[in-house]
């Protein structure tokens, strides 16, 4: 419920929010300790939030209270299970949230309910953590995984498609759906050498795989995580230990796709076999390929797009849900090369 209070003085006149039912624990939740999650909500929207209870003004511009408003109300739900909200999920509500998307219109009741459902279709559940899919392009890519055998996910980094693609691959191993989990990437050098790093080959490639390691530890613990890599449930490896491999009942993920050849790229996808699922992420911007070497990635892009069977989620800076500077800084760099593209004078 929402009220708008008249303003005789010119001031911007608040927006007045009431979040129900009125829930004492629930509000203090909400608010967090010392305020602190409403101060920085304030911040990140250029606002002020003036509260007594659950009754809500929210003071400036009538976009951004209307985007603090269905923000507030949907941390609100989030707090009816007893949990806590912490900064870290208040700023990535704030990031997934999409300013254009809290700015629309609001919901009636059944649609309210659409969305709660949607919400409860698409939560992943792991043996240590429940993810929940935030945003748009989030929910349609978990979906798009759900029901697809292969699935594209492409986009800046720190938009979450690794981690949501883990979490759909270990969903699916506790589910029994597929009998292992194959996690791969290529094994190319971003301005370093391989050759000068201490180890064998699998030790001089297990940094590149570090960031799915942690993925799995958080969503099964170390222990388990350590059992199933012994048990071959869980297979991490370079892209080049595929060739000639047929894949059947898998779960399997190509992370840091853009750093693939097109033969490469061509390779893995016809390892898929009867039963499997598999994922591909990358960011086309920071290929480490050598200088004038295609990408596998954009040329799957642009060969596979009308292949039936097969999604692409196309994710943007919008999606990022790292530190709120991540965002501005891939948004630079965007327009720097656009810029210089145009510049460029052609051949």
């Amino acid at each position: 419920m929402d009220t708008t209070a008249p303003s005789p003085t010119g001031t911007p006149a608040a927006h007045r929010v009431i979040l129900e039912p009125n829930d004492t624990r629930r509000l203090a939740v909400l608010c967090g300790q010392f305020d602190e999650h409403l101060h920085q909500i304030e911040r990140r929207l250029n606002i002020e939030i003036r509260n007594r209870g659950n009754q809500f003004a929210l003071l400036g511009e009538p976009d951004s209270t209307r985007a603090a408003e269905l923000l507030l109300q949907s941390l609100y739900r989030e707090t009816h299970d007893g949990g806590n909200l912490t900064p870290d999920q208040i700023h990535l509500a704030l990031q997934q949230s999409q300013l254009e998307e809290l700015q629309a219109t609001p919901a009636d009741d059944a649609d309210t309910a659409d969305n709660q459902q949607l919400d409860a279709i698409t939560l992943i559940r792991t043996k240590k953590c429940t993810v929940k899919p935030r945003g748009r392009h989030q929910q349609q890519y978990v979906r798009a995984i759900q029901r697809n055998d292969v699935n594209f996910g492409v986009g800046p980094a720190g938009t979450g498609k690794t981690y949501l693609a883990v979490a759909c691959a270990v969903e699916s191993l506790l589910k029994d759906e597929v009998e292992r989990i194959l996690l791969v990437r290529p094994a190319v050098e971003a301005g370093e050498k391989l050759g000068f790093l201490p180890g064998d080959l699998a030790q001089k490639v297990d940094p590149y795989l570090r960031p799915l390691y942690d993925a799995l530890y958080e969503m099964l613990g170390f222990d388990t995580v350590g059992k199933l890599i012994e048990r071959h449930v869980i297979e991490v490896a370079p892209l080049a230990y595929m060739r000639g491999r047929t894949l059947n009942n898998s779960f399997i993920i190509l992370d840091e796709s853009q750093n693939t050849t097109r033969e490469q790229m061509k390779m893995f996808l016809t390892r898929i076999g009867f039963g499997s699922t598999a994922v591909i992420t990358g960011d086309p911007s920071q290929t480490d390929l050598p200088r004038g070497q295609a990408s596998g990635l954009r040329h799957a892009v642009e060969v596979l797009d009308a292949v039936k069977g097969i999604s692409f989620t196309h994710f943007t800076t919008k999606d990022v849900v790292r530190h709120p500077l991540v965002q501005r800084i891939v948004e630079a760099y965007d327009t720097h090369e656009a810029d210089t593209d145009r510049a460029t004078p052609k051949a």
